[in-house]
């Protein structure tokens, strides 16, 4: 085993005598030494439960004959750094996570690791670290928050109150209505209630194979989620004892599965950022191209909040990732199903027993919202290396537009504007110099896209941006444009009036100018200085690569 080198032969004393300093004793020698990566933090909604959820997942790997040690990593929650600075440390955040697990797995010899996340950057952080350390690993988050409930009845959630400034600063909703609302959209534990980026992760973990069914969808308030913990504790063991490194379960069929059923269900964009990144870290060359002829073969079956007013819970009684997943099968090509899972069977067999138990809330492929997927990459004059947009959220009406630029040059700049009134119908949108490098960090931009909506601007109006979007984004908004504006893209080039054209189902996203025009701003363009003097901030925007790369860091 790994652990060998630290419990084993007589040169190893002194770190059995620290070890012991810890608590084990002569019977713990010679057992697997199991990880157990916790992202436990107070101030995050999402991860203040797990400080309980670590102590079960410690004990059935104590039962399981395991020896487990329990470590945290950091946790931002993007709900409170929303529409502050505090945001540009959310995408980087995914790296330090990344880092400092793998940090801890080699500097201690882990034989194997649980890893229990359950927000944004968490997920993909520990992800990328299991790819890279390539040790026998499990996923087990801590599930979705419940869905809010008004004094009517009514669902709401962290989205509704973002969109509530929007509708207050139009009149449309007075301060007691958003107070109410304030007081009843979060109102358990948990990650957010709607497809926004942390359950978009935490649902494609299943399909992936790194989590077992369930994981997805199961309320991290419902005492039922104990037995996924338990389950991982027990079953890392196993995986430790037959040697089954986490890279067995990220293989290019997989990554075909999980974007399959991202893409089914208009999952956040963000899951495109994520998914490039761990797949760099486990050495595939996985790219925009293929998700995008995905994208073209896969229907939409589920439509979860902000695209519809199903939540989490909704979707796991209607039969959750499985019943999607095994739907999905039903399409030639688009699911693998004998890809493996940490369960120890095929993830054809691992849906073999679900059904759709509500199928309005889970549509059959014959009653599908639309033959094509909820997510969708454009390319063009403003995108040469590619954009996206989460087509699940956007009306009808929005697919095909044209319309002059407004341009903001940052996401404080264009709330302020837009609370202000200077957006109008038919306008684009462009908030630029938000990329990785230009941000720096790549903010979501859940604030502009709520207030639009709010203001009732959603099937009027466009938003691009080189910077990226909240899972709970809706509406014609296209980012992760590349190249960034930083960096000397077409975005950085447009002025104020510029007529943006965009065609979703084209895969189009184009600016009305002439190449001639392009090329003569772009020898005027000069890059802008830092927008920040943090020292890890300017560090990330050296090194990080383009949003079509997964905004990882470049490595040397």
């Amino acid at each position: 085993m790994r652990s060998d080198m630290v419990t084993k032969g007589v040169e190893r004393s002194p770190h059995r005598g620290l070890l012991r300093a810890t608590g084990l004793t002569d019977a713990d020698f010679g057992k697997p030494l199991i990880g157990i990566a916790n992202s436990y933090a107070d101030i995050v909604p999402g991860h203040v439960h797990l400080a309980r959820v670590g102590r079960l997942v410690k004990q059935a790997v104590r039962e399981a004959g395991g020896v487990p040690f329990e470590f945290n990593t950091i946790a931002i929650c993007d709900g409170i750094a929303m529409g502050h600075a505090g945001m540009k440390y959310s995408l980087p955040s995914r790296e330090l996570i990344a880092d400092c697990v793998e940090t801890m797995v080699e500097a201690h010899r882990f034989d194997g690791m649980v890893c229990i996340p359950n927000c944004d950057k968490i997920i993909p952080g520990m992800l990328m670290a299991a790819a890279r350390v390539d040790i026998p690993a499990v996923f087990v988050s801590g599930g979705p928050m419940a869905t809010g409930r008004l004094p009517d009845g009514r669902p709401c959630d962290l989205i509704t109150i973002f969109q509530g400034i929007g509708r207050h600063a139009i009149g449309a909703m007075d301060e007691r209505e958003l107070e109410s609302l304030e007081r009843s959209g979060c109102p358990t534990c948990g990650s957010c209630s709607g497809l926004f980026t942390a359950n978009s992760m935490n649902c494609i973990m299943e399909a992936l194979g790194a989590a077992f069914p369930g994981n997805g969808t199961v309320l991290a308030a419902d005492p039922a989620r104990d037995a996924l913990y338990l389950r991982a504790g027990r079953r890392i063991l196993d995986l430790v004892r037959e040697d089954v490194r986490f890279r067995t379960f990220l293989t290019e069929a997989s990554f075909d599965n999980a974007f399959a059923l991202d893409i089914a269900m208009g999952g956040s964009t963000n899951t495109i950022l994520h998914l490039l990144a761990i797949a760099e870290e486990a050495g595939l060359s996985y790219d925009l191209r293929r998700i995008g002829a995905l994208a073209g073969r896969v229907p939409t079956l589920c439509k979860v909040s902000p695209s519809s007013p199903y939540h989490m819970d909704d979707v796991g009684a209607a039969g959750g990732m499985s019943a999607i997943l095994k739907e999905l099968t039903r399409v030639d090509g688009v699911v693998h199903a004998g890809a493996p899972t940490v369960g120890g069977v095929s993830l054809g067999d691992a849906v073999a027993p679900a059904r759709i138990a509500d199928p309005a809330c889970i549509r059959p492929i014959e009653n599908a919202y639309s033959a094509t997927g909820g997510l969708a990459v454009l390319y063009g004059s403003l995108a040469p290396e590619g954009a996206v947009v989460k087509t699940a959220g956007v009306d009808p009406a929005m697919l095909v537009h044209a319309g002059p630029a407004v341009i903001f040059e940052s996401q404080e700049d264009a709330c302020e504007g837009i609370l202000a009134g200077k957006v109008k119908p038919g306008d684009v949108v462009v908030i630029r110099y938000e990329g990785p490098k230009g941000g720096p960090g790549m903010q979501e931009m859940l604030s502009p896209t709520s207030y639009i909506k709010g203001m009732n601007l959603g099937d009027k109006c466009a938003l691009i941006t080189d910077g990226r979007f909240s899972g709970g984004t809706a509406g014609a908004c296209i980012g992760h444009i590349s190249p960034e504006a930083a960096e000397g893209g077409p975005i950085g080039l447009l002025r104020n009036g510029d007529v943006v054209a965009l065609d979703i189902p084209g895969g189009r996203l184009d600016v009305k100018l002439a190449e001639a025009e392009l090329a003569a701003r772009r020898t005027r363009w000069t890059p802008p200085p830092p927008r920040t003097a943090s020292p890890w901030l300017r560090r990330y925007a050296a090194f990080a690569t383009s949003a079509s790369r997964g905004a990882v860091m470049r490595r040397l």
